[in-house]
């Protein structure tokens, strides 16, 4: 054996759970196709939020386990790319939210009528963990190496590969584990931001209609502005479609004015891992007597529960 783990799989969900596993003093090698710039993760808007992620009765905590550690790493944001920044989530109330949201006081509350933008008839008001993804990515791998891991850029091709060389192998593969493990379940739900020239706006914005493919919202990062977006289940087009991104700017710009004036730099496409019965997060026999833990199908909502799945994966490693 030539590693207590390997991790398969390099985005936020590989790397979290790579550095859990390491500074729990496993020796982890992870395997990614992919350098982590060049993963879906590293496209996110990422904002700190439980969107369309199930199962309900396991995402409150994971989420808010990931909460706790997003809000000390904001004490540190030029390195590790997490601030807590104030925004408004439209067309959400209280008592719409999970139990989780008991957990939030000081953090979230109802919109006061004057504090509405235009066009928004209710919503709150939180101030929540927003990530520069390629920052934190980055982050992410150094403290990993940092711990010991060592990272080797492959391809997997089957489970048996890593399975074949390590004890104990935890499948963070995202999408990919359609075909790896393989779950027919795992489908793609397609996003497409715009990236502009920020025009001052210092605040987030997200409308919560879970059941639209065309989404709003807009995310200040350092040095832009990222506007979103779609949710278009089924659809593995990588493209960016010049249509759908002149109606993203201008969702936005029906909140924010000055957004359409906004200088284009940018435009980006990525396909969330979403799986039908919600995360998988086992525990079950792998090939060559291999312990395999699975760890995917997060949807549009790795980053808000990653910390949380990370530690419950590193459990079932154990």
């Amino acid at each position: 054996m030539s590693g207590d783990v390997i991790v398969v799989g390099g985005g936020v969900i590989g790397l979290t759970t790579a550095v859990e596993l390491a500074e729990r003093g496993r020796r982890v090698r992870l395997w990614t196709g992919r350098p982590a710039e060049a993963t879906t993760s590293a496209v996110a808007g990422a904002l700190w939020w439980p969107y369309r992620i199930e199962p309900e009765a396991l995402v409150g905590a994971w989420s808010l386990t990931s909460l706790r550690v997003y809000e000390e790493l904001a004490a540190r944001p030029g390195e590790t790319g997490v601030r807590l920044v104030t925004g408004v989530q439209s067309g959400a109330s209280p008592a719409e939210l999970g139990p989780w949201a008991g957990e939030l006081a000081g953090r979230v509350r109802e919109l006061a009528p004057r504090e509405r933008p235009a066009g928004v008839a209710s919503g709150l008001r939180a101030r929540l963990p927003l990530i520069d993804m390629p920052v934190h990515l980055g982050w992410l791998l150094a403290r990993f190496e940092a711990a010991g891991g060592t990272v080797e850029l492959r391809t997997v091709r089957s489970l048996d590969e890593p399975a074949a060389l390590a004890p104990v192998v935890v499948n963070c593969t995202g999408l990919g584990a359609r075909d790896l493990v393989p779950d027919p379940g795992v489908i793609p739900v397609r996003g497409q931001l715009v990236l502009v020239e920020n025009p001052g706006i210092d605040t987030w914005f997200a409308a919560a209609d879970e059941a639209s493919n065309d989404l709003t919202y807009f995310f200040p990062q350092p040095g832009r502005l990222v506007l979103g977006g779609t949710a278009v289940e089924g659809s593995w087009s990588p493209e960016p479609d010049p249509a759908t991104a002149e109606a993203i700017v201008r969702r936005c710009a029906r909140v924010r004015p000055e957004i359409a004036g906004a200088e284009i730099l940018a435009h980006r496409v990525g396909l969330r891992p979403a799986r039908s019965g919600g995360v998988r997060l086992a525990a079950v026999p792998g090939p060559h007597g291999t312990r395999l833990v699975h760890n995917y199908g997060h949807g549009g909502a790795g980053v808000t529960v990653a910390w949380g799945c990370a530690r419950a994966a590193a459990d079932l490693a154990s």
